[in-house]
């Protein structure tokens, strides 16, 4: 019996040591996956140095050498859609069985909240209980940032069939995108969501993507960071001081880090966020607030290297010291830098932080008792009484964060979220994100950038991208506006429309002015699944509803919009005319009155010049110009020749 027992352990063992040498492959590849069907199937991963990798999966069979430091990379032909197989991994080493694969067509889901919002956050979430499928398949990538491009997940992500235990907590506008596509195709259809709510598009493009979008100087700032990272706070802190400069106008030496007597400051009533500090003026405020409070230190405190904490701040900060800057980041994290020698010096100390709130609460949250100034030898100031604030106002223009920022940095998303993902072949993209860059200059070519990134990440030069709209938030309008949110709208109908391999998925008749974060989400999906229709598939819909084909001057001054993919006709709904064209001209918009005729718009003219047209151009614009399929005519601005 104990000869017995020692060889059933010396056989365990051997399976255990067996199984933690095997062939470990990388990325989107796991258990019940999706494969993409009708493209060879690329596997990559580590081995042991130079040792003989096989896999075989539907009775075919590949080798490839793993390289001398253990990498190996395999392509199998080309499968149809089908399965369930087992993907066989074999060397010396040991072997790795992956489990219930799938072939058909695999879509990532990437963007900020409006994409990562679940399906029981959304409308019509008791629809989960009867959406069980089990050929459609979901995975979501652990959010994870880091400041090079990984080749695998710290923990590889899992994928599970579609129940009602699983759709709940997956992304809504990709579930039912999914959903849909199914329902068409008849094929099995893989999800992969990776997304981060308030994520800016520069936090999702590669190093090269960054040089493309013309963000090369904020991703060597990055590689910096890892190396020496005084210096390269230092250089992000000059970058938020020159755009300081050039939006206040204020002159050097008189911006509030070096002269602070301009500001009306106002004693803090308590930690925490300043809309719940009882004062009519901070609720619901949105902008930056200067925060100051002075400390004095004896010669040997001043002598030490420090840590200033400062607990959560949100959204985002700039902290300096005595006028020196000490450190910036975003989300509400507790605020940690590290002050070296020469950043304190004996007696008054002033410390100034910048808090920039962009949704939501805002300010210095604390809690107060973290809040301290911590020395080397062990000893601390407390920092929890005595501070300050100066309500700056809303900027015209977004801030510039640090490229290191989790979710508005140069990569860090790319790096940890979209870069392990491995070769995995896709049928599509669907994007959606652009509120946080709103008002950030460069959204096309950055949009255009990752469209071009991500195709050669994924090794498909005319990968398809459905690019959902902004949908309405925000202030109504009851005379012509600029809007921010309009023109991110326009950006992506314009990438889109320029692109050849992506559309537009217009969405501004389900938005909601009070909530940024509109709840339906199923129409969503199904509008982003017929652009994938058209894009993906080729098949003959339009892809994004009517869209603008034509500006041209009528003989007493008026203009007619011609629309190309429009269903039967043009017809606006609740009421006889055609809701918010602008003429605009001379440094000047007006509302128009509209006349509808199959797929052409006439507006009037009003003996004023005019060089363009706009159309729903506001944050949260009403609009009533659908075609017979009920989608509607997208925002727009066009020239007039």
């Amino acid at each position: 019996m104990r000869i017995q027992a020692l060889l059933a352990s010396a056989a365990a063992l051997a399976l255990a040591t067996s199984a933690l040498a095997a062939p470990i492959v990388d990325g989107a590849l796991g258990d019940h996956a999706v494969l993409q069907r009708g493209r060879p199937i690329i596997l990559t991963g580590k081995a042991l140095p130079g040792e003989t990798v096989s896999a075989n999966l539907a009775g075919k069979t590949v080798s490839a050498q793993a390289d001398r430091v253990g990498r190996f990379r395999l392509t199998l032909p080309a499968l149809e859609a089908g399965g369930p197989y087992r993907l066989l991994l074999d060397a010396p080493s040991g072997q790795q069985v992956i489990d219930d694969l799938l072939i058909g067509d695999v879509f990532l889901c990437s963007g900020q909240s409006n994409m990562e919002m679940t399906t029981e956050q959304s409308q019509n979430s008791f629809q989960i209980y009867g959406a069980n499928d089990p050929q459609i398949r979901l995975m979501t990538v652990p959010k994870r940032l880091a400041f090079a491009p990984q080749d695998r997940f710290d923990v590889p992500p899992a994928w599970t069939a579609a129940t009602p235990a699983t759709i709940g907590k997956f992304s809504a506008v990709c579930f039912y995108m999914g959903q849909s596509l199914r329902e068409t195709t008849k094929a099995p259809i893989g999800l992969i969501h990776a997304s981060w709510g308030g994520s800016r598009q520069s936090a999702w493009l590669s190093p090269d993507g960054l040089e493309q979008a013309g963000l090369g100087e904020p991703a060597k700032t990055l590689a910096l960071y890892t190396r020496d990272t005084a210096t390269a706070e230092k250089a992000a802190a000059s970058q938020w001081e020159t755009w300081w400069r050039d939006t206040s106008g204020l002159a050097q030496g008189r911006e509030p880090w070096r002269d602070d007597a301009g500001l009306a400051w106002k004693s803090v009533p308590v930690v925490g966020p300043f809309s719940r500090w009882g004062l009519p003026e901070m609720k619901g405020y949105l902008g930056m607030v200067w925060f100051k409070t002075e400390i004095v230190l004896t010669a040997e405190q001043a002598r030490q290297a420090s840590v200033l904490n400062l607990g959560a701040i949100d959204d985002a900060d700039r902290t300096w010291i005595n006028g020196q800057p000490v450190g910036g980041t975003s989300l509400g994290r507790a605020r940690q830098y590290r002050l070296k020698t020469g950043v304190l010096r004996e007696g008054r100390n002033v410390i100034l932080v910048n808090a920039d709130n962009v949704y939501a609460d805002g300010g210095i949250l604390g809690p107060a008792s973290a809040m301290q100034l911590r020395f080397d030898d062990g000893t601390s100031l407390p920092l929890d009484q005595g501070w300050r604030y100066a309500p700056a106002g809303r900027s015209t223009s977004n801030a510039p964060r640090s490229p290191w920022d989790d979710i508005n940095g140069a990569g860090t998303l790319y790096n940890g979220m979209i870069a392990p993902l491995g070769p995995v072949s896709l049928a599509g993209v669907a994007w959606y994100q652009g509120e946080s860059d709103t008002g950030l200059p460069g959204y096309d070519r950055r949009l255009s950038a990752m469209l071009k990134d991500w195709r050669a990440r994924f090794e498909t030069p005319n990968l398809p991208f459905a690019i959902v709209q902004l949908s309405a938030y925000g202030a109504t309008a009851k005379r012509p506006v600029e809007s921010g949110w309009a023109g991110v709208r326009d950006v992506q109908r314009r990438v889109a429309e320029t692109d050849g391999h992506a559309a537009v998925v217009v969405t501004i008749d389900h938005g909601d002015p009070l909530d940024i974060h509109p709840g339906e989400k199923q129409e969503v999906g199904r509008r982003a699944a017929r652009a994938m229709r058209a894009v993906a598939y080729g098949e003959a819909v339009a892809p994004s509803g009517p869209r603008i084909a034509s500006a041209a001057r009528d003989a007493v001054g008026g203009v007619t919009l011609t629309f190309k993919d429009v269903t039967g006709a043009l017809a606006p709904r609740s009421g006889a005319v055609a809701i918010g064209f602008e003429l605009c001209g001379g440094g000047v918009c007006r509302f128009a009155n509209a006349r509808v005729q199959g797929d052409k718009v006439m507006l009037s003219g009003d003996g004023q010049p005019v060089d363009r047209v706009r159309y729903a151009w506001a944050d949260s614009p009403v609009v009533n110009l659908f075609d017979d399929a009920g989608l509607p005519v997208g925002p727009f601005e066009v020239p007039v020749p």
